[in-house]
């Protein structure tokens, strides 16, 4: 099961996940697959604010007001916070957590807290008491005047000129995969970190080359301006700027069987690797890159393995290998094509030597009904519809009438001499 922090931190996000990979709504979904507490970083307090999110593990119609300055973690002790519903307003003094709790709310009315830090007025969305488990809000103060800063520094450290260094993926970077058509669709979810505080040089671009094989390379939106794809190359132009990089890439890996293995080096250091595939049947995912597997289950009841490891030092393979993949045999449908395309060319090649006369038609009729009865004989023998020994016989009497029926169209009495049974199949 998913921690419940991150669970619910991961509804907050989902909005704005969905609108930097809106042209691929499945990778929304697999976003919501969670890593390791340790490898999260902290999310935007403004994406969390005034938002309730479920609490089933609360007592039945309790709600916990959570009262932070510019992040979370900055919790804001002996804050009075303020809880309305029905028309009534309750008032509770946060704890040392920064948490205010209120109880015994009448379930399934509407509901709003508030709070005033240093001036600032603080409110949350509407929300509804739930008539099992309860909810958590959090306000967060100060998000204007951070906003303000970061932007500030941000320009300042644009403004400088780049300095030599390294950057790596962040723990937040994951490689996910799902299943369309016997390909695997592949994503690349990646953070750039640099923990400079000026844009670092590293001496050129960041370049993946993908594996061998894929196809439809395309950069999703929500991606840095600076990340281009061609010819199965990753472009991720620098300098990079203080923070994080978002780069997002989507392409295809075709596969012909039930095991396949993806390598990938990387030019930079992973912090933490996550690789997150959809689950079909008995599907099983392994590397001796990672620390764990484990399924996880999202919200809308699809199963994923996840696995987990530590860091992967730059330019070593991501080395992934799936087993027990969806895979549907191609060599029924290339049986029936061979067989189509001979008969049609068999008969291509009779059309040419048949002769005028009063029974030609007929004859040519009783041809091509033989011919098409004996192609779903052998489909059906392919697919173990029909028996070896009721094959073999009526194989056999099928192969004999069109060696009468080709004797009859060449002009002679007996049919072909020798080898008819061959040149009829």
């Amino acid at each position: 099961m998913i921690h419940l922090r991150h669970r619910t931190w991961l509804r907050a996000f989902r909005p704005a996940l969905a609108a930097g990979l809106k042209t691929c709504s499945c990778v929304v979904l697999m976003l919501a697959i969670v890593t390791p507490a340790s490898a999260q970083q902290m999310p935007d307090p403004s994406l969390i604010h005034g938002k309730a999110l479920p609490a089933p593990e609360l007592p039945d119609g309790t709600i916990t007001v959570r009262v932070v300055r510019e992040s979370i973690g900055n919790d804001i002790p002996g804050q009075q916070v303020s809880l309305t519903a029905t028309g009534r307003t309750r008032t509770a003094d946060t704890d040392a957590q920064g948490r205010a709790q209120f109880t015994n709310l009448p379930v399934g009315q509407e509901g709003r807290a508030a709070a005033t830090v240093d001036g600032e007025a603080l409110q949350s969305d509407p929300f509804t008491i739930p008539s099992r488990g309860g909810l958590r809000v959090i306000l967060v103060a100060g998000i204007a005047k951070a906003a303000e800063r970061k932007a500030a520094e941000a320009a300042q450290a644009t403004a400088a000129p780049p300095v030599r260094g390294t950057v790596v993926f962040g723990g937040n970077s994951r490689v996910l995969m799902q299943f369309s058509d016997d390909a695997l669709q592949v994503y690349y979810v990646l953070e750039i970190v640099n923990s400079a505080r000026n844009r670092v040089d590293i001496g050129g671009p960041i370049v993946i080359d993908l594996p061998p094989g894929t196809s439809g390379l395309t950069v999703l939106e929500g991606s840095s301006p600076s990340a281009t794809v061609a010819a199965g190359r990753v472009t991720v132009a620098g300098p990079f700027a203080p923070g994080a990089t978002s780069v997002q890439v989507a392409y295809r890996l075709a596969y012909n069987g039930g095991t396949v293995t993806l390598s990938q080096p990387f030019p930079a250091a992973f912090q933490q690797l996550t690789v997150g595939v959809q689950k079909i049947g008995a599907l099983s995912a392994a590397s001796p890159q990672f620390t764990e597997v484990r399924d996880v289950t999202t919200q809308d009841g699809k199963v994923y393995a996840l696995g987990n490891g530590g860091a992967l030092a730059a330019g070593t393979p991501l080395t992934v290998t799936l087993t027990n993949l969806p895979y549907h045999s191609r060599t029924p449908r290339y049986v029936a094509l061979s067989l189509a395309g001979g008969l049609l060319l068999l008969g291509v090649w009779l059309s040419t030597r048949g002769r005028e006369g009063p029974d030609t038609r007929s004859l040519g009729e009783r041809r091509e009904h033989l011919l098409k009865e004996l192609t779903q004989l052998e489909l059906r023998r392919r697919s173990g519809a029909v028996s070896l020994e009721r094959f073999a016989t009526r194989r056999r009497r099928l192969m004999a009438d069109l060696e009468q029926i080709y004797g009859e169209l060449d002009g002679t009495a007996g049919g072909p001499q020798g080898g008819g049974e061959g040149v009829a199949a």
